[in-house]
């Protein structure tokens, strides 16, 4: 994937996406092949090093409860010895890019809502100013809303760091709208590597074509909706 690139994991439960995701911070070493970035073989850096390089969104927020958002955010940054002054220069930072206030510094994470701990999330994550970001599920367990302007928020995140983002997600939807690129697996193969645009076109795949079915549908249904709305009760 070229550097700068924002790719959707797509496919089923089972399919292999968060393995993939875990062979790129070496949370798992794969049995063949190679995962390499910027031409360098990962498995020739050690594991910790090469993971505080990248960054990393779980579903759920995964926030470490005993500590506060300050703290949350300041885990790698505290790794890679910055001097307090500079975690605390980048932790308001981040509080004002993700949109939280500066106050929430000292919260505890079950002292804020979903959305919030999502957002603490990604400010962790951007903390030590990764090349990399890899998210797995980071919006699932939101409410529409706030999944919408999330995943909005990250994105404009996205192009103004010039990250280089994975995200694995279900939702086609979200991965229509977000990515540059879709990459479908099933059954740990790659069976379709294609912009958003290419995936409303038919496809000759009939698991990716019933991936992308699903979105269709639903707007279709919508479109429906709101037509019979506009035309009001018929006598």
């Amino acid at each position: 994937m070229p550097k700068g690139a924002f790719i959707a994991l797509a496919g089923k439960s089972g399919s292999g996406k968060t393995t993939v995701m875990k062979t790129i911070n070496r949370l798992i070493d794969p049995d063949c092949g190679e995962v390499r970035i910027e031409g360098k073989a990962v498995v020739s850096v050690d594991a910790p090093v090469l993971r505080r390089q990248i960054g990393y969104v779980f579903q759920g927020a995964g926030l470490f409860p005993h500590m506060r958002v300050f703290e949350n955010i300041a885990v790698t940054p505290h790794l890679l010895g910055w001097s307090k002054a500079d975690i605390a220069s980048r932790t308001a930072e981040l509080l004002d890019l993700v949109e939280l206030p500066q106050s929430f510094a000292t919260r505890l994470p079950a002292e804020l809502s979903g959305g919030q701990q999502q957002r603490v999330a990604l400010a962790r994550a951007l903390a030590a100013r990764p090349r990399i970001v890899l998210m797995d599920e980071p919006f699932g367990a939101l409410d529409p809303v706030t999944r919408d302007n999330l995943g909005n928020a990250y994105r404009a995140l996205h192009g103004t760091f010039g990250l280089t983002t994975i995200m694995v997600t279900h939702d086609m939807q979200e991965a229509i709208l977000l990515a540059d690129r879709i990459a479908v697996m099933k059954e740990g193969r790659l069976i379709a590597d294609v912009t958003p645009g290419d995936l409303l076109a038919p496809q000759p795949d009939p698991d990716v074509a019933a991936l992308i079915a699903v979105p269709l549908r639903q707007a279709e249904r919508v479109r429906k909706i709101a037509a019979a709305a506009e035309r009001g009760p018929t006598s």
